[in-house]
């Protein structure tokens, strides 16, 4: 009750002063007063002290209603916390120039699409099965980029997914985009599931001071990895061993693979070679994630005038039917002229009487 009344306010509260005039019925009685010779002739019965009672009741909250009503009154909006199914999902979407290519390795001509537009059209589906996911955005290629940061906007988000679509720059540069990616998860939550997502065609070689910079950022957040690849028909696995030396510049997608594995966080590599692959590896993904994740619920302010005036409406409305059905005691009933004072009747004109011959 407390935290009722602590939620409401009224939009011109000086108004409220002048609530005590709703008292007025209490000491002016709304029924019409009659001279009567003697209190006896009208004695006190229940009904009509509870007819009183109603009555300077109703006269109280119209007044009362009216004045709440011009002060605007209103409950204050709050925020709820409660308990969905989801995750947080910071996405790091690739944006170098291989992604304009097509799984195939060559530009796309006629119905075909390039693996960048592939995974965002898969993408942006993904985004909004699950209403309280949160979701974070960050293209990367020579230099990241943060689209948009961890939230709850499933359209904002559809939409920055659909803005990466501007042609990439040759170089990869891996490092700073997991960078970018880890610091949008924030202030750990207990029980909070987090999935790191990285869509890539390919990847660069980390230097080892970076590496190390990476680990303990890993272990800070300690998200679920996943890795989708994006993977060119005919392009080495990232589980093949290069056939002469085996160094993160002849195999850099085996080595970042291996890398992943070192990091002893929760991880799972998707290799996709089509749009459907992806699809079905993002469902994967979809189904791994699926753990109790706390949401904010903003509830916006309510408007209280229309009750107001309703209440007001019911006072002024028992007012008017106890007006209409009161009868006046006073008023002498109208009665019949005495016989003696009533006007004679014109006399019958009587038939000639004919003498007897």
């Amino acid at each position: 009750m407390l935290a009722l009344l602590s939620s409401l306010g009224a939009a011109t509260p000086w108004l409220l002063w002048c609530l005590p005039v709703a008292l007025l019925p209490l000491a002016l009685s709304v029924a019409r007063r009659n001279a009567l010779p003697s209190i006896a002739a009208v004695p006190e019965d229940p009904l009509s002290a509870g007819l009183r009672i109603v009555l300077t009741a109703a006269g109280m909250l119209a007044v009362g209603g009216l004045i709440l009503a011009l002060a605007g009154p209103y409950r204050a909006g709050e925020r709820v916390t409660r308990t969905g199914i989801g995750a947080q999902v910071s996405m790091l979407i690739d944006r170098s120039g291989s992604m304009n290519e097509t799984f195939a390795g060559r530009q796309p001509s006629g119905a075909e699409e390039s693996k960048a537009a592939a995974s965002r059209r898969i993408l942006r589906d993904f985004v909004g099965e699950r209403v309280h996911d949160q979701f974070a955005v960050t293209a990367f290629s020579t230099a990241p980029m943060l689209v948009v940061p961890m939230t709850d906007r499933h359209a904002a988000v559809r939409a920055a997914i659909s803005a990466i679509d501007r042609p990439g720059l040759d170089y990869t540069n891996v490092a700073r985009g997991l960078g970018m990616a880890l610091s949008q998860f924030g202030p750990g939550v207990p029980g909070v599931s987090r999935a790191l997502l990285l869509v890539s065609d390919g990847a660069a070689v980390i230097d080892p001071r970076i590496q190390a910079q990476l680990r303990a950022e890993f272990a800070r957040v300690r998200p679920n990895l996943y890795w989708l690849f994006l993977r060119t028909k005919g392009s080495p696995s990232i589980s093949d061993k290069p056939a002469g030396e085996d160094t993160p510049q002849a195999a850099p997608e085996r080595h970042l693979d291996l890398f992943f594995k070192s990091l002893g966080v929760p991880y799972r590599a998707f290799e996709a070679e089509g749009a459907e692959a992806v699809a079905s590896a993002v469902r994967q993904i979809e189904a791994l994630e699926r753990d109790p994740i706390p949401y904010t619920e903003e509830r916006p302010r309510r408007d209280l005038t229309g009750w107001a005036y309703g209440a007001a409406a019911l006072g002024l409305l028992l007012l008017v039917l106890a007006k209409l059905a009161e009868a006046d005691l006073g008023r002498r009933p109208v009665q019949a002229a005495p016989a003696a004072e009533r006007a004679p009747e014109p006399a019958r004109d009587a038939a000639p009487r004919t003498a007897a011959a």
